[in-house]
C-alpha cells in the first residue's frame, strides 16, 4: 500500500496535516507515502483530477497502484491510522 499526499504551502488544513503524518510515518516506518504539491506538481497532479477547493487530498493506491480510497480535508490520527491498518496488506 502506498498513500499520496497533495498539499499546498497556502492551504492551512494541508499544514495541520503536516504533523500528524509525520508522525504516522515515524511510526510505521514500513508505509510507503509520496508528497505531490498542488503547485509545483501540476501534471501529477492532474492525473488524480485534484482541485485546489479539495486540499488537502489523501489517495491509497493498493501494490499494483489501483486507487482504494482518497479523502480530502483534515482527518484525526486514529481515522488515518484506522485506515492504514484496513488497507496494509493491499
Amino acid at each position: 500500500m502506498k498513500v499520496i499526499k497533495i498539499g499546498a504551502v497556502w492551504c492551512s488544513s494541508c499544514l495541520v496535516m503536516q504533523p500528524r503524518w509525520q508522525e504516522i510515518e515515524t511510526e510505521n516506518p514500513w508505509l510507503k507515502t509520496e508528497y505531490l504539491d498542488y503547485d509545483q506538481d501540476e501534471n501529477q497532479v492532474k492525473a488524480f483530477k485534484i482541485t485546489s477547493d479539495r486540499l488537502p487530498v489523501f489517495i491509497f493506491l493498493d501494490k499494483k497502484g489501483q486507487e482504494l480510497t482518497r479523502l480530502s480535508g483534515e482527518y484525526s490520527k486514529p481515522e488515518l491510522i484506522k485506515l492504514i491498518k484496513q488497507y496494509r496488506h493491499k
